[in-house]
């Protein structure tokens, strides 16, 4: 074992001991629990109002150019399927 994953191993066993103490109180860990969860839903108004404003300037957000990746996934694979296909026809 390098000295990188020995220096990895002892990081990680510090980190869930502090965790492990951190939520050993319950109130402590509740405190946390609310806090993450206020950071997601900030982190969703955020996207939210990102994505009305590139609606707004007429630009397309995020959200539009995943949609439109797995329409061409989907596509690709429809167009794989149909290749086959008429290479099974081909070769009868």
């Amino acid at each position: 074992m390098g000295i990188g994953d020995e220096l990895k191993k002892k990081a990680l066993g510090v980190s869930a001991k502090a965790m492990e103490r951190l939520m050993a109180d319950e109130k402590r860990a509740m405190q946390v629990a609310n806090a993450i969860g206020k950071v997601q839903r900030g982190k969703q108004a955020l996207d939210r109002g990102q994505e009305e404003l590139m609606r707004a300037l007429n630009f397309a957000p995020k959200s539009d150019f995943k949609a439109v990746g797995k329409k061409l996934s989907s596509l690709k694979r429809r167009l794989r399927e149909l290749d086959e296909k008429l290479d099974s026809l081909s070769q009868d």
